[in-house]
């Protein structure tokens, strides 16, 4: 629920934000907006697979401390020159409150919703544990592109694996 591809709601339409300039405060504010916790990550490369429709925003530059992502520069509310393979996406610590799923908007407000879609992989898991006993101990392996692979360790701490933990709900 609190990981995913970024997506937000502009003119009743659904539509995703461009990588272009997206980092770990961009995510931080879409984390805090969704009362998710902190930003673990600011995935870059749709991530969590490409999306559809309009790509509404780009060039974000938020400095982190915004309550709202649409308190952030950006290049204008408008579909934008940049393809679905640069949707953004967030990795959230985890929910700060019951339900992170989605803020919807206030009646009449001109601000938009905003959610984080997980990848939709019918009946096949993102990540998987393997060559260790048990299903949460192992090495760690990613779904992408239709195949199984591995993940580098360079930069990899605590934080990316209490997500893969979550994730596989292994605490």
């Amino acid at each position: 629920r609190c990981a995913g591809r970024v997506e937000v709601q502009h003119g009743g339409r659904w539509g995703t934000v461009c990588d272009d300039d997206w980092g770990l405060p961009d995510a931080a504010v879409v984390c805090r907006q969704l009362g998710c916790g902190a930003a673990l990550a600011a995935p870059p490369g749709a991530w969590f697979g490409e999306g559809s429709g309009p790509i509404w925003l780009n060039g974000l530059r938020c400095q982190g401390t915004e309550e709202r992502l649409v308190l952030c520069r950006h290049r204008g509310w408008r579909p934008h020159v940049c393809a679905h393979e640069e949707d953004a996406s967030a990795v959230c610590s985890g929910c700060a409150r019951a339900r992170c799923a989605q803020v919807p908007p206030t009646h009449g407000s001109p601000r938009p919703a905003l959610t984080l879609t997980p990848a939709s992989l019918p009946g096949s898991p993102t990540v998987r544990l393997v060559g260790a006993t048990g299903r949460c101990a192992g090495r760690l392996e990613i779904f992408h592109a239709g195949r199984w692979g591995t993940v580098c360790d360079d930069l990899w701490g605590l934080p990316d694996a209490a997500v893969v933990c979550r994730q596989l709900g292994c605490g």
